[in-house]
């Protein structure tokens, strides 16, 4: 569903909206990330009340109207409206794999569990922005490469009426009354100055995400790219990530997760760089190539970190505290880029977001 999007949608933004502004033409981003970002912080809770195979279908059935709503949009408020509807679904269903396997993994296997939750959603990310884009580029923006998600929808629908809930699992490993959400929150954020650098990692590594999310796809095409060129760029980008992460995340439960964190920022960065500093398809292959690396040596790994540190009574929450900060990294990054990039052009924000994401790097390998 997200796939859907990438590759796409910031082009119908320029084509038939007749949006110039970059910041105007990524706030459908940062609708999807704040409206993830908070539903994030309950879901967690949520599941632990209803179940989590419940809050799975629930997922699906808000995410049902998103493919075609945006086929059927005549206003760019109906496209911000729809990604209202994609974050929560995204926030439902996609914290629901992660607490039902982090809820059946042992301790030592939380990377590799994670990893394989990762790169199924990242490779289905890729798989789809590269269809889109090419169905796109032989049939047109709209509508055609929306059918895609309608099927989604179904598919997701049905096979989520199979999932067994692992709720029963977790209560079993819990002795104590879970925490509130209040001193969760203060604990992922500020406290625990080792959940506080993976939150500020996660956010970064998303701020990331939403500014190539919004900006990549403007900036290949200012260079000249075909519609089909930046769906081969925009696609590489999560398919490494998707398949890094099948490396990393077992890795990471064999020789720890804070090296993996601090290098996958860095590699990010230099990836980043490397679309500024290679004006050519080829260069820009490279670049998505190393951006998804260091996607994926961060994000199964920052996850079992925190799933590490949190004690089971209040684990879930944690998950939806850290995945709050990283998901907020979407709106913070797409808005935030889009604003330089109308002052100063796309290249000087892609140069922000590297001296960022080396900052964090160097802030996770500080934290105790």
């Amino acid at each position: 569903m997200v796939g859907l999007e990438r590759t796409i949608l910031p082009l119908i933004a320029e084509a038939d909206f007749g949006i110039a502004s970059k910041a105007a033409a990524v706030a459908f981003i940062a609708t999807f990330g704040i409206t993830k970002a908070f539903m994030n912080l309950f879901a967690g809770s949520i599941a632990d009340r209803w179940g989590r195979r419940r809050i799975l279908l629930l997922g699906w059935l808000i995410g049902a109207p998103v493919p075609i709503l945006i086929m059927v949009a005549q206003s760019w408020s109906v496209v911000l409206a729809a990604n209202v509807l994609l974050g929560l679904n995204q926030a439902l269903c996609w914290s629901m794999t992660v607490v039902m396997k982090v809820d059946i993994a042992d301790n030592n296997q939380r990377g590799l569990a994670l990893g394989l939750n990762e790169f199924a959603g990242y490779g289905g990310v890729a798989l789809v922005a590269s269809a889109s884009g090419f169905v796109a580029a032989s049939y047109g923006l709209r509508p055609e490469p929306f059918f895609i998600g309608c099927g989604l929808v179904v598919v997701a629908f049905l096979l989520s009426l199979f999932v067994r809930d692992t709720r029963d699992k977790a209560a079993l490993e819990v002795s104590a009354k879970s925490l509130s959400i209040g001193p969760v929150f203060r604990q992922v954020t500020w406290t625990n100055r080792t959940l506080a650098a993976s939150s500020l990692a996660g956010m970064l590594t998303n701020f990331k995400d939403g500014m190539l999310w919004g900006l990549l796809p403007i900036y290949l095409k200012s260079l000249g790219a075909s519609v089909a060129e930046i769906g081969h760029v925009v696609a590489l980008y999560p398919a490494t990530w998707a398949v890094s992460q099948l490396i990393f995340g077992p890795l990471s439960d064999c020789i720890g997760r804070r090296g993996l964190i601090s290098g996958g920022l860095a590699v990010q960065g230099i990836g980043i760089a490397s679309l500024v500093a290679f004006n050519s398809m080829a260069g820009h292959l490279i670049a998505a190539t190393l951006i998804g690396i260091g996607t994926g040596m961060v994000y199964p790994t920052l996850q079992a970190y925190v799933s590490d540190v949190a004690s089971v009574e209040w684990r879930a929450s944690a998950l939806g505290v850290y995945r709050f900060w990283r998901d907020a990294g979407y709106a913070i990054g797409a808005l935030g880029t889009g604003v330089l990039a109308d002052r100063y052009g796309v290249a000087p924000a892609f140069i922000i977001a590297v001296i960022l994401l080396f900052l964090a790097a160097l802030a996770v390998r500080r934290a105790q």
